[in-house]
């Protein structure tokens, strides 16, 4: 029987309760708090407990394994809609996998009633000699529809949003290689991606939408089921992968990618080639690379009736996943974005190899002094007061700049001691300031985006942890390549610095501290 790990809290009472199976992937991560968030109370089937969700809490999280039936007992009770969101393109033999369990999930719904499933699938035309991915997908639509459920399937192509498997693979290729041969389908096929976030209004739609008309849908060929209502998903964009290589590569500003499609490369030879490149599972790209020798585009409105948003471009949808990568998590740059383009950030919880490169050279150091103390002594960093220490390497790396047409070190800074967000300071400019925090955006000429922040952590007795963090996201190849011969200088550099950083920080402290004695002893000496 489903063991309940949790009950969850600030549910309104009465609302439709929502089954998700799949949760802790991709797209479930991103579905459940939507779904909280549009007033749904939200049950969430799992294999392991998962750990570090913010809204786990918030749910009913029941353990329970899709290929064990014993193990789904009480989990779809009282439930008004399952969304299934399950894929097994990691294993081996996928497909068998995925047909027992979506049998075994349609079997449960029946046991228990349940009106309506939503289940997210792959486009692809069905005449086709589709790829072991997509068919899989339409015959797990095709096997939950059997019963007496009502089911809507939503098919999509490639989605695109930070973190994505899709969109992952996209990256890495794209900034990687600045050549590549390629199979000939990848200048000929046509792919309509869609965001992350159109993608998830979609499928809420058709949660609160309910089941489709039964006298709008027509028997299916394969099957008895009159309530099996295909709704193909899509933005606006029809495109060859190519294409959709090139418009990354102008996004992300690298340089036109040369693609050579050849009549011998195999997907089995395109499988190793992403592996060189790409941090995504061996079984997960191969998948991905077979679907992509079959067109997967919208080829009816039915979306459109489901509902009336304008989806973002594949453009609009890159250039938001991309950012939120750049950005590394600054709250400020998302307060004017939709809630489609807040969808595409990254998440915690998102696979290890999500996200995108990012290279990062963390030092810590507690010292004997006040949080105060210390957030002021990095906020008078630069200018004539310099970088604490090795100022010969500075000046170089400023003379360097400014000899390739950057901003060198001239700048300065209008303040020794007074600072704002968005002020220049040498070849950095101000990001950030906040109670605990202070980041710097490199604004030197780079084959990327570089951070440099500090982080203040008030200790007992006084004392604090400042941690001072060196991020940059490479662009491109060369990107990549700028880190790593930097990397000893880094090490050297950034402790020491730091160090230096604390010393001045407990000098001021100290003198700040004698100060205040004296004050209050020529106090007591005039009462």
């Amino acid at each position: 029987m489903g063991d309940m790990i949790a009950a969850g809290q600030h549910r309104p009472d009465g609302a439709p309760l929502v089954l998700v199976l799949g949760a802790t992937g991709y797209v479930g991560g991103r579905l459940v708090p939507e779904l909280l968030a549009h007033g749904h109370r939200v049950r969430c089937l799992v294999r392991t407990p998962p750990t570090g969700l913010p809204w786990a809490d918030d749910v009913d999280l029941v353990q329970g394994d899709l290929t064990d039936p014993p193990s789904l007992e009480g989990a779809f009770d009282d439930v008004d809609t399952v969304v299934y969101l399950v894929h097994s393109l990691n294993e081996d033999g996928f497909e068998r996998t995925e047909l027992r369990s979506a049998a075994n999930v349609r079997d449960a719904a029946d046991a228990a009633g349940i009106e309506h499933i939503v289940y997210l699938s792959g486009l692809g035309d069905d005449d086709e000699d589709l790829s072991p991915h997509l068919r899989s997908r339409h015959e797990v639509g095709a096997e939950l529809a059997r019963g007496a459920v009502a089911v809507t399937e939503l098919r999509a192509a490639i989605i695109l949003g930070a973190g994505s498997a899709s969109f992952e693979m996209l990256r890495s290729l794209t900034e990687v290689l600045p050549a590549m041969i390629a199979p000939r389908w990848v200048s000929s096929t046509l792919v309509q991606p869609i965001a992350i976030g159109d993608a998830l209004r979609y499928l809420r739609c058709a949660i609160e939408r309910g089941p489709a008309a039964q006298h709008d849908s027509e028997p299916d060929e394969d099957h008895d089921s009159t309530h099996h209502d295909v709704v193909e998903i899509g933005g606006p964009d029809q495109l060859t992968y190519r294409d959709l290589i090139q418009l990354y590569a102008e996004v992300a500003r690298l340089p036109r990618r040369r693609i050579i499609p050849v009549p011998f490369v195999t997907p089995r030879l395109s499988t190793h080639w992403v592996n060189l490149v790409s941090p995504l599972p061996r079984q997960l790209a191969k998948s991905l690379i077979d679907s992509l020798r079959n067109d997967v585009v919208v080829t009816d409105d039915s979306a459109f009736e489901l509902s009336r948003h304008i989806p973002l471009t594949a453009r609009a949808a890159i250039e938001t996943a991309i950012s939120a990568i750049q950005d590394l998590e600054i709250p400020t740059r998302w307060s004017g974005v939709t809630d489609e383009e807040r969808a595409g950030r990254p998440r915690p919880w998102d696979p290890e190899w999500a996200g995108g490169t990012v290279y990062q050279y963390i030092t810590n150091i507690e010292i004997d002094a006040s949080r105060d103390s210390a957030m002021r002594t990095v906020r008078g960093i630069g200018g004539e007061r310099g970088w604490y220490g090795f100022a010969l390497l500075w000046a170089i790396r400023g003379a360097l700049d400014k000899l390739v047409g950057g901003v060198g070190l001239r700048r300065g800074r209008r303040h020794p001691d007074e600072i704002a967000v968005g002020e220049a300071l040498d070849f950095w400019r101000v990001d950030a300031m906040e109670p605990d925090v202070f980041r710097l955006r490199a604004e030197m000429k780079l084959p990327g985006e570089a951070w440099l922040e500090w982080t203040m952590h008030e200790r007992p007795e006084g004392r604090t942890c400042i941690e001072q963090k060196a991020r940059y996201v490479p662009r491109g190849l060369f990107g990549r390549l700028y880190w790593w011969p930097l990397w000893p200088v880094h090490a050297v550099l950034f402790p020491v610095m730091l160090r230096r950083i604390g010393r001045e920080a407990e000098r001021l402290d100290a003198l700040e501290s004698a100060h205040s004695e004296a004050t209050d002893g020529d106090t007591a000496l005039a009462g």
